[in-house]
């Protein structure tokens, strides 16, 4: 059963009072792209959200554990709690690694809810959740989301529509020179950027943090290896067609002369 919580001003001050509390619950947020906030004794356990890539993504995208030993893990039983204690059990991980990797995701699931303002939230009872050991207070939350949108825009609009953009690699990407001493995963990003893809996207992608994603994606674009695909490599909007014209038609002749007119 759920409850509306009205007189919480916003999702921070909502989990502030949750903290008071040492409530457990989860925390149903509604909007673009909206998520659940799972939440024991008053500390944040776990973020599940569209936005950003959750535990299941990272530890099989980064071929941390295969998709066959995840599947055996998980035909123990449909309990995430007990899907963790078979990751562990198995040796697919140890048990501080599926916590890094759990608060990793649970930052990274936070940072995305915080870019957009939500329609609105409620607190409903606990969910099942995949349990990582993974827990944070949440005004530790609030702090590194400040801190991280500052290091990419340092404002909340601009870092959202960044991870909103569409990116593909410059002219100046084919440049063997421009790109020689370029990591491996900044030469990855290169390959999947695609002009379809977002930041989003791309993390989902790889199996990485939105966040770090987003670090790498900017670190391409100052160097002017990627941009837009609507925008032209100077920053100004491309004004080319989409299409190339077509040549301007000349009147045929007439297959038959016209009459003459007679005096």
């Amino acid at each position: 059963m759920t409850r509306p919580t009205p007189t919480a001003r916003n999702v921070p001050a909502l989990l502030a009072g949750l903290h008071t509390e040492k409530r457990s619950c989860a925390v149903l947020v509604s909007g673009t792209p909206g998520g659940v906030i799972h939440v024991r004794d008053g500390m944040v356990v776990g973020v599940e959200t569209p936005g950003a890539p959750g535990v299941e993504v990272l530890l099989l995208k980064s071929g941390r554990v295969t998709e066959d030993d995840w599947s055996a893990a998980r035909a123990t039983g449909t309990d995430p709690a007990r899907l963790a204690l078979e990751l562990v059990a198995q040796g697919l991980l140890g048990a501080t690694e599926l916590e890094i990797v759990g608060r990793s995701a649970l930052f990274d699931a936070t940072f995305a809810l915080a870019l957009t303002s939500p329609d609105g939230w409620e607190v409903a009872e606990p969910r099942p959740l995949l349990v990582t050991g993974a827990a944070v207070p949440p005004d530790r939350l609030v702090t590194e989301n400040t801190r991280r949108i500052r290091l990419l825009s340092n404002e909340r609009g601009a870092t959202a529509r960044f991870a909103r953009e569409r990116l593909e690699p410059a002219p100046a990407a084919r440049d063997p020179l421009r790109t020689a001493r370029l990591s491996a995963r900044h030469r990855t990003l290169l390959t999947v950027a695609d002009g379809r893809r977002t930041p989003r996207d791309i993390a989902f992608t790889l199996g990485r943090g939105l966040f770090a994603v987003m670090l790498d994606l900017r670190d391409l674009l100052g160097l002017g290896l990627l941009h837009t695909p609507s925008t032209a490599p100077g920053g100004r909007p491309s004004t080319a067609p989409r299409t190339l014209p077509q040549p301007p038609t000349t009147p045929q002749p007439s297959a038959t002369p016209l009459p003459r007119r007679k005096r």
